[in-house]
């Protein structure tokens, strides 16, 4: 998904839509699927092939934004009687309508994930499928690969099954009713058990050292009077405690994978040295404590993603989570893949794999099949071996596209909310200063929330990190320029 989710509401007459629409044409962005592809998804909606375990007794429920279709995940969560926490965690079971080979299973080569615009999504797989008889949508009864994973009373993980099983959904919940129901106390134990687990769990991934970003999100909404306004979402307890449930279970994947000998992780290098030190540069201009000594994690957890200046900061912490990818490894090719020496995904501080979004990306499905291989001692598929050679530039393709899309979004955005006030003055924050041109950097404005390039004079005062400066508009044209502010 993308690293800054943008929203719009907008009807079809407005320009901006028809922009949108240029923009996935210049990207060669399929508007729809190869009639044999339709085909086989229509085929196997009908005739998926359900496994012989029941476990519809399991009285499962999920969590998504509101109106989502495509439900890959969903979950139960209860005590152990010898004290701790049982998560059971289905994932939609797409191998049991693609056939490997077969035109869908190409065709999911090519678009690799499903990429998220403002006004329209472009699904992996169909949806036949990924909306209708592989989504985990409630009183249905769907093929799935069920998680249980065992927990202490810290949240650490002590016992890990994992199946193919028929389950059933029986709610579909949203990420604000859930947070209402779990602040009011109105929330039956399966779901107040989120917060606990979820608070569990955040606590071992900062004793271990890792760190999630609560970075706010870009939110493009439609005013009353017809214009936009854009403004930073700052996301709900309720996601973060259910993305633990996530990333607990992509760990405990990893962690098979890596005792079986083969399999895929996610991969992500610690930040350079300048690196950080350079988000240090930013946190003394923004006015974020960061005390001599005190490491990178422990300041991202104080910050309030509510206050301007943390916000800004916190967008400025995800260019240390670059150069991500996958690593390949199998027991068998010892020489060309072997057991990487140093596992350990850097923002998570433990190994990871990608498994719980198999209708979203492409890698998750093989993950579940090597993890179902290898909870049950056998060898993995060989469909699953041959793909695994070409997966990591297959997903470095997909991923490179996915944020070509975002960026590109980003800015034509940005530049139709400023078109019509060209010349208007704004009041920001300098968040970066370009170091062989001092006079140049780039602004983040208070309202709207639009994050541009300012540049003076050559000849004209340094520009300040973290100094609050009014800039005025000079270029904001859609689909051609982003947006360029000038000191004012």
């Amino acid at each position: 998904m993308p690293r800054r989710p943008i929203r719009v509401t907008d009807t079809e007459r407005h320009p901006l839509l028809s922009a949108l629409r240029e923009v996935r044409e210049r990207a060669h962005v399929p508007e729809g699927f190869p009639a044999r592809a339709l085909q086989e998804a229509e085929q196997a909606a009908r005739h998926p092939r359900m496994p012989a375990y029941d476990a519809t007794d399991v009285p499962l429920f999920t969590i998504d934004p509101p109106g989502a279709k495509d439900l890959d995940q969903a979950m139960f969560l209860s005590r152990r009687k010898t004290g701790g926490y049982r998560v059971h965690y289905a994932i939609a079971d797409v191998a049991a309508f693609v056939q490997p080979g077969g035109a869908l299973d190409q065709e999911a080569h090519e678009r690799v994930m499903t990429l998220y615009y403002p006004d329209v999504r472009v699904p992996l797989y169909p949806g036949s499928l990924s909306e209708g008889a592989a989504s985990l949508l409630p009183d249905h009864d769907r093929p799935a690969v069920l998680w249980q994973l065992d927990m202490d009373t810290d949240g650490k993980v002590v016992a890990t099954d994992v199946r193919r099983a028929v389950v059933r959904s029986r709610a579909q919940l949203d990420y604000a009713g859930v947070q209402r129901a779990v602040d009011t106390g109105t929330a039956e134990e399966p779901l107040s058990l989120l917060r606990e687990i979820g608070a569990r769990r955040q606590e071992l991934e900062r004793t271990r050292g890792g760190i999630s970003l609560n970075v706010p999100e870009q939110e493009v909404v439609l005013r009353e009077d017809g214009g936009y306004a854009l403004q930073y979402r700052v996301p709900l307890p309720a996601e973060e405690w259910n993305a633990q449930i996530s990333l607990m279970t992509g760990m405990a994947a990893a962690r098979l994978m890596l005792d079986a000998g083969t399999g895929i992780l996610r991969t992500l290098p610690a930040a350079p040295a300048g690196a950080v030190e350079r988000l240090r540069r930013v946190a003394k201009a923004l006015g974020v404590g960061w005390p001599e000594g005190m490491p990178y994690p422990v300041v991202v957890r104080a910050l309030d993603p509510h206050h301007p200046q943390h916000a800004a900061f916190l967008q400025e912490c995800t260019t240390l989570l670059r150069g991500a990818g996958y690593v390949v490894f199998d027991r068998d090719r010892p020489t060309t893949h072997p057991v990487p020496a140093d596992p350990v995904h850097a923002a998570l501080a433990a190994p990871y794999a990608h498994c719980t979004a198999p209708l979203r990306r492409l890698v998750d499905r093989c993950t579940s099949e090597l993890c179902l291989a290898a909870r049950a001692g056998l060898e993995a598929p060989e469909w699953v071996r041959a793909a695994l050679d070409g997966l990591p530039a297959t997903m470095e393709r997909g991923a490179r596209r996915a944020a070509e899309a975002e960026r590109e979004c980003v800015d034509l955005v940005e530049a139709a909310l400023l078109r019509d006030r060209i010349g208007e003055v704004f009041e920001g924050y300098v968040v970066d200063v370009i170091e062989s041109r001092p006079t140049a950097g780039t602004v983040h404005l208070y309202d709207p929330a639009v994050v541009g390039h300012v540049e003076g004079d050559g000849d004209g005062p340094p520009l300040e990190l973290g100094r609050r400066m009014r800039v005025r508009v000079i270029e904001a044209n859609p689909g051609q320029e982003k947006v360029w502010f000038a000191p004012a």
